[in-house]
């Protein structure tokens, strides 16, 4: 389909038959004002009363008017619309867009000479060219197979054309192949566009390098161009240009802060004994891009874990930046096994530390499986929801302290049950928090929403429980982000766990071993009862030279075997090479070889030290 000046259609009723299209595709809806014709052939609504009326005025109000419309837009896009809806058809009948490809980015060098590629296509039936009342409307649908690129450097005087960076008439002498390239390559035949003074082309050229260009054109029904014209075109070519300029900056931005928020939340959360997990990330709406909302599942000791969810406050690289550095405090404080008003104690501290002023958000919570309880603090942050395993929901009470950054402290631990079945929910404000509705409507509005996802006794599934909290949810009313965490509670059987507390003597391995082959056997475990002996042998043994309390000593069957040593020394065993001589130095190699997986870990008690085996049969 070509852009003919003086083709239209219309439906019953008088309405354009297609609304204009944009380089995507997309059919861009455009409101239609009242339009007066200018001696000059502008045509748009003139304020009332007649005064300041000319050409040189009627320029000068349209001009005003018009790079207005075209500062409005946010993206390439939008700019490139505006612009089109700008020119037509107040100052043309035709306008034709053609971005450069790839588009250069701020003062980076462009790779290449690139190409001209059609991007916007908009132009007038020729009955609203007439001055017949009428409310004329931009129309101009793509080309229905792709447009072959324009190359400026292999056609005449285009590329001289571009650099140079100024409007010029279309029969202007060396120019015409360019402006017949353009036109082809846009989907419009040459030979239907007047070749006298009723076409400008104006390159689009940002702060650094040339972004496209623009042909505007007039149809036999209005006068055509004057030189005045040129200064016109040249002011939206430059504005528009501008806007582009802006729009690919800005893209560039909010692409890079997007990829540094995401590479900072974890790519996968673990699988700890006991309990489920699930999450979800939205960005935040297109006004906004980025944000600083982050979570977390850290594992500790004893087959705890750590739930961490925090909100930065802001919209920008540097809100991703200070996300990711809180993130990494977090789990650093975690792995001192800390209580959660201490590490929101600490993080508050090392905030301050780093110097910024942005504030966060933070709630942290920390799960035991084996006694079925949940301990959490919170700076701030939006309280998370618990729903029961008989489809009840609550809004926990945690004591709300000040927002990281702040340094008034304060943070209080609350513990509560939680019994298996039950799911826990940590999110950002951002899932209940829109324009017109307060945060506690939203979490009210979030109960239905979860309650309607589990209508029998049994809780729903957790990846479609976390679907369910987000439905409805559109970027039009959300201008913030959002983080989402679920935990689904499972609980670990007290017949699957063995703790003992040892004194620390030259004894202790020996009853360690005795301790283990009666619970092995009791699990029924008997083809683990050499090697477990081995190893639970020699940690204990190094434990004990280093202890001066009872040694905690716990075994655990979930998905593996788990053997937990505890002692008061904060000094981690290290592997190193024993030579020939040493009596000592090559128990941990033992461990390294038999478990599954072992490690140390300093606690706030001291250390513990764990391995694990396979099941039999696993």
């Amino acid at each position: 389909m070509t852009h003919h000046l003086g083709a239209h259609e219309r439906r019953p009723g008088g309405t354009p038959s297609s609304p204009p299209a944009r380089g995507d595709g997309a059919v861009l809806p455009v409101p239609v004002p009242q339009h007066a014709r200018s001696a000059a052939g502008y045509r748009w609504a003139r304020p009332p009363g007649g005064a300041g009326t000319g050409p040189q005025n009627d320029r000068l109000r349209y001009l005003d008017a018009a790079t207005r419309q075209i500062a409005r837009g946010m993206d390439l896009d939008e700019t490139l619309h505006e612009l089109c809806r700008a020119a037509v058809p107040a100052f043309a009948d035709l306008a034709l867009v053609h971005l450069r490809d790839p588009l250069p980015v701020g003062d980076e060098i462009p790779a290449g000479p690139g190409v001209l590629r059609p991007h916007s296509a908009y132009r007038v039936p020729e009955d609203d060219r007439a001055d017949h009342g009428g409310s004329p409307a931009p129309v101009g649908p793509r080309p229905p197979r792709p447009a072959p690129p324009v190359r400026p450097a292999a056609v005449a005087g285009l590329a001289p054309f571009l650099a140079a960076g100024r409007p010029a008439f279309g029969n202007t002498p060396g120019l015409i192949p360019a402006v017949t390239e353009l036109l082809v390559s846009a989907g419009v035949a040459p030979a239907e566009v007047p070749g006298d003074l009723r076409l400008i082309v104006a390159p689009l050229r940002g702060r650094s390098h040339v972004m496209g260009s623009v042909v505007l054109a007039r149809g036999p029904g209005r006068p055509p161009f004057t030189p005045d014209d040129l200064l016109v075109a040249s002011q939206l070519a430059t504005h528009t240009a501008l806007g582009v300029d802006k729009a690919v900056l800005y893209g560039r931005e909010a692409s890079v802060a997007n990829a540094l928020q995401r590479t900072m939340l974890p790519l996968s959360l673990p699988e700890p004994a006991g309990v489920r997990l699930a999450s979800r990330y939205l960005p935040a709406s297109r006004t906004a891009q980025v944000g600083g909302d982050w979570y977390d599942a850290i594992p500790l000791p004893g087959n705890r874990v750590a739930l961490v969810i925090g909100d930065v406050m802001g919209h920008s690289m540097t809100s991703a930046a200070i996300m990711g550095q809180l993130r990494t405090i977090v789990q650093t404080l975690a792995g001192l096994d800390l209580p959660p008003d201490e590490v929101l104690h600490h993080l508050d501290e090392q905030a301050e530390r780093l110097g910024s002023r942005h504030m966060a958000t933070c709630l942290y919570a920390m799960y035991d499986p084996v006694s079925q309880r949940l301990l959490i603090a919170n700076a701030g942050h939006p309280p998370p929801l618990l729903l029961h395993p008989d489809g009840r929901g609550e809004i926990l009470r945690v004591p709300p302290g000040a927002p990281i950054g702040v340094g008034d402290g304060g943070y209080e631990s609350t513990e509560t049950d939680a019994p298996p079945g039950a799911t826990l929910l940590l999110f950002t404000d951002g899932l209940v928090e829109a324009r017109g509705s307060d945060v506690l409507t939203g979490m009210e509005r979030l109960l239905a929403r979860l309650r309607r996802a589990a209508p029998g006794s049994a809780p729903p599934p957790l990846e479609r429980l976390c679907d369910r909290a987000l439905a409805g949810l559109g970027t039009d009313d959300r201008d913030d982000d959002i983080a989402l965490l679920a935990a689904r509670f499972e609980g670990i059987q007290p017949e699957t766990v063995a703790y003992w507390y040892l004194a620390p003597h030259p004894r202790t391995a020996g009853q360690a071993r005795r301790l283990t082959r009666r619970t092995l056997r009791r699990w029924g475990l008997d083809d683990l009862l050499e090697s477990t002996e081995l190893l639970v042998s020699e940690v204990v043994a190094n434990a004990v030279r280093f202890a001066t309390r009872p040694l905690a000593f716990r075994l655990l069957r979930t998905d593996v075997l788990r053997c937990e040593v505890g002692d008061d020394s904060p000094q981690i065993p290290r592997m190193r090479h024993a030579r020939l001589s040493d009596e000592g130095g090559r128990g941990l190699f033992l461990v390294d070889h038999l478990a599954l997986r072992w490690g140390a870990t300093r606690v706030s008690t001291g250390k513990v030290v764990w391995f694990e085996q396979r099941l039999p049969g696993a």
